[in-house]
């Protein structure tokens, strides 16, 4: 028969105040639903440790059961559990055991602390998440409706298994699978929807409380709970509440009040939770808060326009718009103006008159008005502009390395273009190179940019192409292709970069993953395709370019071996023909291409090839990928 014994007085001579027991015999047969008096367990308030009896020991005495403890604060399985009150107060533990014939639901039991100790919860890290003793605090995901995260690059990072507190262990590594990808919410949105996703406060007024508010996810709503924060081993536990997180990720974890702390400030948080090994494997999300605080008095850093990338062909901004004397350019035709976001993405795409809308009021009829609208560039700084009625102003311009603003003095460029469109500059008399094109080696289009200065993130664009009176642009890309190839004096020499010697792009040229850290003297990360063996395959044969007048020929010289080819140069695409292998690897490289016939000249300009060499790219079968050769000029 089960017995529930109350000892005191002896137990007082120990230092332990309060013991409730439960005697039973061990032997009961495997299936069988056990009655309450067949568990064995002890739940011992320890007055030794504090006068007020904060400190409670659960202990679980009785074979092959688990017996699950939810003590008010928490709730645990442990065969044994130390459980410390913070507060003074009565406290419902209820106990329940895990039988092989079922669960067991046993007496609760209360527990009174008559005295606060709040040593347990007087720690930085306690008040950093609960704002301390008597306080609340209120937690953001770091993640708003138009898709801002104020301090984390995102809302969502993600670790490896054996990783956790960052500012202990390895950095952050306590194992083998340690690793970590960090993704900007910016390039990623499809980690999770924007949108409120509510806020999460914990309280230590009265008690470890966490309420939350999942307002992403309507199906768990509003909760009320209690929460632990094991400060040494960096662990919080919430008791029937779980953190803010994304919907689409709620069914991989199966413990969403199981959490690793990852970090902990006064503005900012991280909380880690496994995902499970069937949701795309085992990892843990680290999800990122600020304190509402810190939200609520966040100001956007003022940071200047972004600067589009474009392609000045390796040369200058100032080389772009006139070269060496001058240059001619005369608004398009087709599509004269648009409007694009501060990256240079065009927000309509108009290419043809065509394509234009009724309310842009630009037409066919508009056309030869409008390509009669020019802007000259000199050298030497000064520039002039002529209207479709012939008026011609003259002033001068600054070009601004590095952000592609245009200043302009003593003239303001104004062309009208049709309808209400007017090409113009802003109020500060500029203009911002926000887009290039080329045809072959030339940059043959550019579109000039008003910054809107009415509160939109954008340009109005003003769409310019090269002047036929200018240049032939084919024939200037054809001159460079030669001039590079052959050198100032006629013949140049190249070998395979025994340091870079590949890439791989995407078909329209774009893209490549490797570097010039990639291989150098790593023999062993990217062993199938760079070797000891490889580098020094790479060591002696060479190809040579000859200018002979107009033509190229090539000549290769490998393993003793001379071959020689004439270069049919295709200018329009940047290409050469050659037909004949060019320089071959060795060893775990012999794969690689060496016969086109048609090479792609890619990844760095002409212009560059003294200090970056040139770059030619073979386009698989499928045109798909691009593999790209390293050449460099052989000293």
């Amino acid at each position: 028969m089960k017995q529930i014994k109350i000892l005191i007085s002896s137990l007082l001579i120990l230092g332990i105040g309060f013991v409730i027991t439960s005697c039973e015999s061990d032997d009961h047969s495997l299936g069988d639903m056990l009655d309450k008096s067949e568990i064995d367990y002890e739940i011992i308030q320890d007055y030794s440790v504090d006068p007020g009896g904060n400190t409670v020991i659960l202990k679980n005495n009785t074979p092959e059961i688990i017996i699950t403890w939810d003590y008010g604060t928490g709730r645990s399985n442990k065969a044994v559990e130390t459980v410390r009150y913070a507060f003074k107060g009565d406290y419902l533990i209820k106990v329940s055991a895990v039988t092989a014939g079922g669960i067991v639901e046993l007496d609760p039991v209360t527990i009174t602390v008559t005295e606060d100790n709040l040593n347990y919860v007087n720690d930085e890290l306690w008040t950093a998440l609960s704002g301390g003793v008597g306080n609340s605090k209120t937690w953001l995901l770091d993640l708003n409706a138009e898709g801002i995260s104020k301090y984390f690059g995102g809302p969502l990072y993600f670790y490896g298994t054996n990783n956790g507190w960052l500012e202990g262990g390895d950095e952050g590594c306590y194992g083998e699978d340690c690793w970590n990808w960090n993704p900007d919410y910016a390039g990623n949105t499809w980690l999770m929807p924007t949108g409120d996703y509510g806020s999460m406060t914990f309280s230590l007024d009265g008690g470890p409380f966490i309420t939350t508010n999942h307002l992403m996810i309507p199906s768990i709503g509003e909760e009320s709970g209690t929460y632990f924060l094991d400060k040494d081993n960096h662990i919080l536990t919430l008791t029937d509440a779980s953190i803010l997180h994304d919907e689409g990720r709620d069914a991989c974890v199966d413990n969403w009040g199981d959490i690793t702390l990852f970090s902990l400030t006064e503005n900012t948080m991280q909380l880690g939770v496994m995902r499970r090994d069937d949701c795309e494997g085992a990892a843990l999300l680290v999800y990122n808060f600020i304190s509402k605080d810190y939200s609520d008095n966040w100001v956007a850093e003022d940071l200047p326009d972004p600067t589009p990338a474009i392609d000045l062909n390796g040369g200058t901004l100032s080389d772009l718009i006139a070269v060496t004397s001058t240059k001619t350019w005369s608004l398009s035709p087709d599509s004269p103006f648009d409007w694009t976001d501060l990256e240079g993405n065009l927000l309509n795409g108009w290419e043809t008159v065509e394509d234009y809308p009724d309310w842009a009021s630009y037409t066919s009829a508009d056309q030869a008005t409008v390509s009669s609208n020019k802007i000259i560039f000199s050298a030497d700084g000064t520039v002039k502009t002529v209207n479709s009625d012939g008026d011609e102003l003259e002033g001068s311009y600054t070009v601004e390395e590095g952000t592609n603003i245009i200043s302009f003095s003593d003239i303001t460029p104004s062309f009208n273009m049709g309808g209400w469109a007017v090409a113009t500059t802003t109020s500060q008399n500029q203009w911002k190179i926000v887009k290039t094109a080329m045809t072959g080696s030339t940059v043959t289009d550019i579109w000039f940019g008003k910054r809107d200065e009415t509160g939109k993130d954008e340009y109005m664009v003003f769409h310019f192409v090269l002047g036929s009176s200018s240049v032939d642009p084919i024939e200037e890309a054809r001159k460079l292709i030669v001039a590079s190839l052959t050198g100032p004096t006629g013949t140049r020499t190249f070998k395979v970069s025994d340091t870079w010697h590949v890439d791989w792009l995407n078909a329209d040229l774009s893209g490549g993953w490797t570097s010039a850290s990639t291989f150098a003297d790593d023999f062993t990360s990217n062993s199938w395709v760079w070797t000891e063996a490889v580098k020094a395959g790479l060591q002696d044969p060479t190809l040579t370019f000859t200018a002979n007048g107009s033509d190229i020929t090539v000549t290769k010289i490998q393993d003793g071996v001379t071959t020689s080819t004439n270069v049919i140069i295709n200018p329009e695409d940047n290409t050469l023909e050659i037909d004949m292998d060019l320089i071959a690897f060795t060893d775990a490289a012999s794969w690689l291409p060496t016969y086109g016939p048609i090479w792609y000249i890619c990844k760095v300009p002409l212009t560059a090839i003294e200090t970056d060499g040139l770059w030619l790219g073979d386009l698989n079968d499928e045109e798909t990928e691009v593999t790209a050769i390293h050449y460099i000029i052989s000293e």
